[in-house]
């Protein structure tokens, strides 16, 4: 299974985007899943790389988290901007991972991307919530190299 388009089926896809949406509705903050084939970077600094490519950084409260997925290495990542990272603690993101790789290790991908993105969702809506005015300011598709 190294293709990227493989790794999700469709349908797997959209319940993902469903998530991000439901994450993000009652918060200011972003959450974007990047997949791709493969990295010979470690998956944390490559995730801030792609975080950077997708203008996560751009974000006005730097409230935006990347889970990034290198499929041939089965290794991932989650990137958080300087303010989310300010604000969860210490142990927040690498908790998330533990859930998430749990998920993973029994095969089930969307189930682990689901339960990431709530996770992150929730912490996001705890330190940014919605506000009259906001924007989504990033696409919830997943995007993927």
């Amino acid at each position: 299974m190294s293709k990227t388009e493989d790794f999700l089926t469709p349908e797997e896809e959209q319940e993902i985007i469903n998530a991000i949406q439901e994450a993000e509705q009652n918060t200011s903050g972003e959450i974007r899943i990047h997949i791709e084939r493969g990295s010979k970077k470690d998956a944390f600094d490559r995730a801030k790389e792609v975080f950077h490519l997708l203008k996560m950084d751009n974000t006005k409260l730097q409230n935006g988290v990347l889970i990034y997925l290198a499929i041939e290495n089965r290794t991932f990542a989650i990137c958080g901007d300087k303010g989310i990272n300010d604000v969860v603690a210490p142990d927040f993101w690498d908790s998330t991972k533990d859930v998430m790789q749990s998920h993973f290790k029994k095969k089930n991908f969307k189930k682990g991307l689901i339960e990431g993105v709530l996770k992150a969702g929730e912490q996001l809506q705890k330190y940014f919530p919605w506000e009259k005015g906001d924007v989504n300011e990033l696409s919830d598709d997943i995007s993927k190299n």
